[in-house]
């Protein structure tokens, strides 16, 4: 696991941060006389195990205290994990060990949940490169830490079955999560509204920037194919070489240029008319012809590029690009080149928490009622 280390915590900082009747047990056992015990951690849904960021802060913090633990891991990283199997025993001294639940939990449920997201992202659309966009989303530098690690693991865990995956993300801090060192993007809607258009827009980059490829956002004055054929036709010759490409990111108030839902209809009946031919929930019709980046607009963009001689332009889309529309997207082939997402960041955060119990004490094989499953691999 490569990425920006985690700050190291003094034993007052995490007696601050976790639960107090962990603090509590903590000083009870410290009085009537330490045991060694085995926790258990697992959660209730399946996941891709996503444990690295976990174990590092374990071992770095056990290391500290001087504090000996054994670590089994039951899955490597980035395989795929059942609904309540253990992800992993520690052992170690119940004193040691008591007060580190909360911060251990904390760093296990939701890497977990988003890397399975992301690697059902990955699957979905294997050809499809994608790019991190998560960090504006998270609840600080921790959060987004952990969310482009969990990004990272399941990209791997899904180019391991032939998906292209994640190539990078959106800021230099997490960019060694992916293998790479910087972070990628070009610009956001702010540029354009400063320099007053998006062909504007497009020259200041390329000015600043000569060898960086050109991405345009094209929806800033509601024109997504006006404004990226005007951008096309005033650099021809990076668009010919493949280094022009257009960044779909029309809100869900309105449709992309020229689309209305008779419209949007008619272009996947164009081109994939199997799509809108069965049965379709709510949801699916919207990812499929409703307003904001549907696979009827960017099919729409796709026809226009072709249609004015552009071929080699790249399509990059966004918002909202989480699992299910991954799928539907995939289901219409959708001619997306790059898709900028924040959400594989789980959807319902009731979902990643981890849990953690004692199966043995000194040895003996003990747990409340109801958690017995936990000791099928403990042997």
């Amino acid at each position: 696991m490569s990425g920006p280390a985690e700050p190291v915590l003094s034993d007052a900082d995490i007696t601050a941060r976790t639960d107090a009747y962990f603090n509590r047990t903590r000083a009870i056992v410290s009085r009537f006389g330490d045991v060694r015990v085995t926790y258990a951690f697992f959660l209730r849904r399946p996941v891709i195990a996503a444990t690295g960021l976990m174990t590092a802060w374990l071992r770095e913090t056990a290391e500290r205290r001087g504090l000996a633990i054994e670590l089994r891991e039951m899955f490597a990283e980035g395989s795929w994990v059942g609904a309540g199997e253990p992800l992993l025993y520690v052992t170690g001294s119940f004193a040691g060990l008591v007060d580190l639940e909360t911060l251990l939990l904390q760093k296990l449920g939701p890497a977990c949940v988003a890397a399975h997201n992301a690697y059902q992202m990955c699957l979905a659309l294997p050809a499809v490169r994608f790019l991190a966009m998560e960090a504006r989303h998270c609840a600080g530098f921790d959060m987004q830490r952990m969310m482009g690690y969990a990004a990272g693991v399941g990209s791997r865990a899904a180019q391991a079955e032939g998906a292209t995956g994640f190539v990078g993300c959106a800021n230099d801090a997490t960019a060694p999560f992916f293998g790479t060192s910087a972070g990628l993007g070009t610009m956001p809607h702010a540029l354009i509204g400063y320099a007053g258009s998006t062909l504007r827009a497009a020259e200041m980059f390329h000015e600043t920037f000569p060898d960086q490829p050109i991405t345009v956002l094209s929806d800033y004055f509601g024109r997504e194919i006006t404004d990226t054929l005007e951008v096309c036709r005033a650099f021809p010759g990076l668009a010919a070489e493949g280094r022009v490409g257009v960044r779909l990111d029309t809100h869900g108030g309105r449709f992309l240029e020229g689309l209305d839902p008779a419209a949007s209809y008619a272009v996947l009946e164009r081109q994939v008319p199997g799509a809108i031919r069965r049965y379709r929930s709510e949801t699916e019709l919207r990812h499929l012809v409703g307003t904001g980046v549907s696979a009827a607009a960017i099919w729409r963009m796709r026809e226009a590029l072709d249609a004015a001689g552009f071929p080699r332009v790249t399509i990059i889309a966004s918002s909202g690009f989480g699992v299910e529309k991954c799928r539907v997207m995939a289901d219409a082939k959708a001619p997306i080149d790059v898709v900028g997402t924040g959400s594989f960041i789980p959807d319902h955060w009731s979902e990643t928490y981890a849990t953690a119990d004692i199966v043995a004490y000194d040895g003996a094989q003990r747990v409340k009622v109801g958690r017995e499953f936990l000791l099928g691999k403990l042997d």
